[in-house]
């Protein structure tokens, strides 16, 4: 510690290591260099990466390297380097990036990281090894990219009781079904034009099949209850059925596709999916559009809170990524889920049968329209007590493929999904019933 020309006491630099130098990783190097008063003065002192490393030392990233030292091996990196700080930015739940982590925190360095896959699967362990040795771990940027939701759950909102969370968690989706809405065109079409944009992978799947989002609510959940939410538990559905039709009949009805994580505690209980759910468009969460993220918070005391931003993103992840480094400089701890691991309890699974959980949902039949067949279906729904509030059938072509579309009454789901497949068995039924939950909002 120094003292400078005016008698104030002068912190040393905080050293950081960063390993992944790919959108985020450059990102957050730009955001240090570039912003590096501000940062100063609001980390109460100067923020100094020491070390990169990333599977390429010769690729151009637009970046100057020179100041920093090289390493080839990130968990050498993790070890070795004269760091304070390892910022992970590899991703994926195993290999390169768990083993950076695990190696920072038994060499006594701090973790930043945005890696919701290995929070997902590994974040107790790696809780426990910073509470044992008096480190943090931080994971801001692993969820909503910009949008500061691990604080405001974790500090913002610790007087709250919360109740719900719920969210539009990957922009490569909300792109998707937003683009289907806004042009008619199916989701293939779509996807490969969020692919050329660049917000979509080249093998998707993990956002599309709703795998990211998961991540991300397992992440919420836990922080939101103070429990251990299994990822294994999570009810997860991506929107690769989702259809233009789909869209076009949710719009006549009032409502708008997308796909929501959501995480709610009932009565000692807690349910947490992943699923295209029809959202009014009354809501506010009809309304976030294109790659923006949203997350929607019930609390005892605040109410609803709503937060929205981008989700990803080499600006708005790495601003994430840089407010936890500051925190990390100005000596502001907290625990992982805002309490120590060792009191969360293991969070007790809703049985989507119970006859109190009733809601509405949407069903959509391609139909062979020949005499008898609404009478069939009918009687599916009348044995499994479903009952119907609208029904909607644009023409009638007999003998040929018609889309009958039912909006069901508060149904267990049990009971619904006996009765969609009575119904999908019936010869005249020429595709899967297609069925989306109507949300409450």
């Amino acid at each position: 510690m120094s003292v400078d020309d005016k008698g104030k006491k002068e912190l040393p630099p905080l050293k950081v290591a960063i390993a992944g130098l790919g959108t985020v990783g450059v990102g957050v190097l730009r955001v240090l260099t570039e912003q590096a008063d501000l940062i100063s003065e609001r980390a109460g002192r100067p923020i100094q990466v020491v070390a990169v490393s990333a599977r390429n030392a010769q690729a151009d990233r637009g970046v100057d390297l020179a100041p920093f030292r090289w390493f080839d091996d990130a968990t050498v990196m993790a070890r070795e380097a004269d760091a304070d700080v390892v910022v992970e930015l590899i991703g994926g739940a195993e290999g390169v990036a768990r083993k950076v982590c695990e190696t920072a925190l038994d060499s006594g360095r701090h973790v930043v990281t945005a890696n919701k896959a290995l929070l997902a699967h590994h974040v107790i362990s790696l809780a426990e090894k910073a509470e044992v040795a008096g480190l943090g771990l931080f994971y801001e940027a692993a969820v909503a990219g910009g949008i500061p939701i691990i604080k405001a759950l974790r500090e913002g909102l610790a007087a709250n009781r919360v109740r719900s969370v719920k969210g539009i968690l990957n922009g490569t989706c909300n792109y998707i079904l937003t683009t289907m809405r806004e042009t008619g065109r199916e989701f293939s079409d779509v996807l490969i034009e969020a692919q050329e944009l660049g917000y979509a992978e080249a093998d998707p799947s993990f956002d599309i099949d709703g795998v990211d989002a998961a991540h991300k609510i397992a992440l919420l959940a836990s922080l939101a209850f103070g429990e251990q939410v299994d990822f294994d538990s999570i009810v997860i559905q991506g929107i690769r059925h989702v259809t233009a039709l789909d869209i076009t009949f949710a719009t006549e009805l009032g409502y708008r596709v997308k796909l929501i994580a959501h995480t709610e505690r009932f009565d000692g209980c807690v349910e947490t999916r992943v699923e295209p759910v029809l959202v009014p468009v009354s809501a506010p969460l009809s309304h976030v559009e294109g790659v923006y993220n949203a997350v929607l918070v019930e609390g005892d005391l605040v109410g609803t809170s709503l937060y929205v931003g981008r989700g990803a993103g080499a600006g708005p992840t790495a601003s994430s990524v840089v407010a936890d480094l500051i925190d990390i400089a100005r000596g502001r701890f907290t625990p992982v889920f805002g309490v120590p691991s060792g009191d969360l309890s293991a969070s007790v699974l809703c049985e989507n049968s119970a006859p109190d959980r009733g809601e509405r949902y949407y069903v959509r039949l391609m139909v062979t329209d020949r005499p008898g067949v609404f009478a069939d279906i009918a009687a599916a729904l009348r044995d499994e007590a479903v009952s119907m509030e609208s029904i909607i059938q644009h023409g009638r072509n007999p003998g040929e493929t018609v889309a009958l579309v039912m909006v069901l009454h508060d149904t267990p789901e049990d009971a619904v999904t006996r009765a969609v497949r009575r119904i999908g068995s019936l010869h005249e039924i020429v595709e899967p019933p297609r069925v989306m939950r109507i949300g409450r909002f």
